[in-house]
C-alpha cells in the first residue's frame, strides 16, 4: 500500500522569526492518521522550522524538507548548498521543481545528478516532472514527461534499487496550471501518474519494482477546493502543495481529504487481506 504525502513547498515565504509559528500552527491542525506531512521552508527558515517542530508534540510527525540542493557536495559555488549541509536541518528534498528548470535553467541530467546527491546524504527525494501547455496540446505530455524521467533516473541504471530504498516520489507539476488560473482535471492527473510509472517500468532491470511501489504527488496549484478531485483518483498519493501550504485552514481541508484517501486504502487492504 503506497503512503499518502502531503508537502508543502513554502518557496520564497516567510522569515526564521515567522516560520516556526507557521509550521507548528499546521502541524497542530492537520495531525490527520495515515497522512505524512512535509515542510519545505526556504533554507534560512530550515532550522527554526526544524526545532519549532522539535518542541510541540504536534510537530513530531511532520517532516522537514529543503527545497532544492546542488549537485556537487562542495566547491567554489557561491550561494549554493550541498547535500551533506542538510543533513539534521531536513530529511526530504525537492528536485527538479518546474520553477528550478524554468529560472535556473536545470536539465535532467543535473536534476539527476542532484537527485544522487540527495540520496547518498540519506535525504528522501521529491522529484518533479511535468509539461509546458504546447507540450500538451500536441498531445506529447506523457512522451515529454517519460523523457524527463529518462533523463533524471538514468545514473541510476546499474542501481535502481537505491532509488527504492532512499523512498523515491514523483511529484507530477503541470506546468499550464501552476499559478496561472488554470486547472487540470482529477482523471488528467491520474493518467499521467500511471504514464509516470510505466515510464519507469519501461526503464527494465529493478526499476519495474520501483514503479509498483512508487508514490506520485499532484503538483498543480492545489487547494482545499481542488484537491478532492485529484485524491480520490487511486493513481494519486497525494499532493505538492504551493501557495495553499501557507494558509493554515487551506492545508487543513487539504489534508483532512486526504486522510479520507488513507483510510480508504486501509479499509481496501484489510478486505484483501
Amino acid at each position: 500500500m503506497r503512503p499518502v504525502i502531503i508537502a508543502a513547498n513554502w518557496k520564497m515565504h516567510t522569515t526564521p522569526s515567522d516560520a516556526g509559528d507557521l509550521a507548528t500552527t499546521i502541524a497542530a491542525r492537520t495531525n490527520v492518521d495515515g497522512v505524512e506531512r512535509v515542510i519545505c521552508p526556504p533554507f534560512v527558515c530550515l532550522a527554526a522550522v526544524r526545532d519549532a517542530l522539535a518542541a510541540t508534540p504536534a510537530g513530531a510527525g511532520v517532516g522537514v524538507g529543503a527545497q532544492n540542493v546542488h549537485h556537487e557536495l562542495t566547491g567554489a559555488y557561491t550561494g549554493e548548498i550541498g547535500a551533506t549541509m542538510l543533513v539534521g536541518l531536513a530529511s526530504w528534498v525537492i528536485v527538479g521543481h518546474s520553477e528550478r528548470r524554468r529560472d535556473a535553467g536545470e536539465t535532467d541530467e543535473l536534476i539527476g545528478r542532484k537527485l544522487g546527491r540527495a540520496i547518498e546524504a540519506g535525504l528522501r527525494p521529491i522529484l518533479c516532472v511535468g509539461e509546458q501547455l504546447d507540450e500538451r496540446e500536441a498531445g506529447q505530455a506523457e512522451m515529454v514527461v517519460a523523457a524527463q524521467l529518462r533523463g533524471c533516473l538514468a545514473t541510476f541504471a546499474a542501481d535502481p534499487g537505491a532509488l527504492e530504498t532512499a523512498g523515491l516520489v514523483v511529484a507530477y507539476e503541470p506546468v499550464w496550471a501552476i499559478g496561472t488560473g488554470r486547472t487540470a482535471r482529477g482523471s488528467d492527473a491520474a493518467a499521467m501518474a500511471d504514464a509516470i510509472r510505466a515510464a519507469v517500468r519501461g526503464l527494465g532491470g529493478g526499476f519495474a519494482g520501483l514503479a509498483g511501489e512508487l508514490p506520485v504527488l499532484y503538483g498543480g496549484s492545489v487547494t482545499a477546493a481542488t484537491a478532492a478531485e485529484f485524491l480520490a483518483e487511486p493513481a494519486i498519493d497525494g499532493a505538492l502543495v504551493g501557495g495553499a501550504s501557507l494558509k493554515v485552514e487551506e492545508m487543513a481541508g487539504i489534508v483532512a481529504r486526504a486522510g479520507l484517501t488513507a483510510a480508504g486504502r486501509r479499509a481496501a487492504a484489510r478486505v484483501a487481506g
